[in-house]
């Protein structure tokens, strides 16, 4: 069956740019961004490793952690790092996983269980869909799944956007609309009565009977 969001994040132990990790482990609690590259050196992979680099400090802020995984020796990660410094003015400041034996990509339902093989002898089209986000929970479920295709990079400041609302809203008893940013109006949850809203919310705007907006709620 495929990960699916709710689902406990396969745990690993493997290689990674800082040294080697057991996953559950490395994520110690906090909040975790993982995201997957086919084979070192692709373009538009440099491009959002770099990017990710840049904007590392916000996901600091948020207490998240990040790592990146891609399906090539620990030894060429160093080599790209280089590389990714030289191309985009930003090396990346996070591990990156080395999944040379494929164990992670198939653990995430991103390569057949049948994979093998010398990883440089694949083509970054034989690994197209090790394209994904997972964001995941201190407790160690996935609570958010992207796959993206090989043409088109990731857009991380969307990642951010949801695990601001990730984190909102498992503090309080809130969802977040359409387009919502950090400090936007927010709806009641839905398994919240009327009567309770009141309680904790005070008076909210009603577009609709099933539709209860308020203030983002503060710390």
């Amino acid at each position: 069956m495929a990960l699916q969001l709710g689902d406990v994040a396969p745990d690993f132990e493997a290689d990674t740019t800082e040294g080697r990790i057991k996953f559950h482990d490395w994520i110690d609690g906090s909040w975790a961004v993982l995201f997957s590259h086919p084979k070192d050196f692709t373009p538009i992979c440099t491009t959002e490793l770099g990017y990710m680099a840049s904007i590392k400090p916000e996901f600091d802020r948020r207490g998240v952690k990040i790592i990146g995984l891609s399906v090539d020796p620990v030894d060429r990660h160093a080599d790209w790092a280089k590389d990714i410094e030289e191309t985009q003015g930003t090396a990346p400041n996070y591990p990156i996983i080395s999944d040379a034996d494929f164990n992670v990509s198939k653990l995430y339902d991103m390569l057949p269980a049948d994979t093998s093989g010398d990883p440089l002898s694949r083509t970054p089209a034989d690994n197209q869909t090790v394209r994904n986000v997972f964001v995941i929970g201190p407790d160690k479920k996935v609570k958010l799944l992207l796959a993206y295709p090989m043409t088109t990079g990731r857009n991380f400041d969307e990642v951010l956007r949801v695990v601001d609302s990730l984190q909102l809203t498992a503090k309080h008893k809130v969802g977040t609309p359409a387009q919502w940013q950090q400090g936007d109006k927010v709806i009641i949850s839905g398994s919240v009565s009327n009567d309770q809203a009141k309680e904790i919310f005070g008076d909210w705007e009603e577009p609709k009977p099933y539709i209860r907006i308020v203030p983002q709620p503060q710390d």
